[in-house]
């Protein structure tokens, strides 16, 4: 059974940092790209950041670039995301994706294994 299973949310004062974690069972994703994405309550979901199947291509949103960093280990078959200057716009359930293709890809009906998500909450 293919499986993808976030860990690492929490709560988190403005300007904080939490590194998230997408870790997959059942099969290999070494040669997909992978995604991270967010849902805030009341709002579409929308993606975050995706990486190509190396590691070496990565997008990001506007509204993260330059605060998070998606990153993968093939080694060990985990997605990553790293975020800091955490902001309250910022608090929604975020989920892990893998795609179909090995290049990144910022279309979500282009990702056919998704996890169950983590809460990220950031308030004072």
């Amino acid at each position: 059974q293919v499986q993808l299973v976030e860990s690492g949310g929490g709560v988190v004062q403005p300007g904080g940092s939490l590194r998230l974690s997408c870790r997959a069972s059942g099969r290999s994703f070494t040669d997909k790209a992978m995604g991270w994405f967010r849902q805030a309550p009341g709002k579409e979901r929308e993606i975050v950041a995706t990486i190509s199947y190396s590691g070496i291509n990565t997008y990001y949103a506007p509204s993260v670039k330059g605060r998070f960093t998606i990153s993968r280990d093939n080694a060990e078959n985990t997605l990553f995301l790293q975020m800091n200057n955490l902001k309250p716009k910022d608090t929604a359930l975020y989920t892990c994706a893998a795609a179909r293709s090995p290049n990144y890809t910022t279309f979500m009906d282009r990702y056919d294994y998704w996890g169950q998500g983590t809460q990220v909450t950031v308030s004072s």
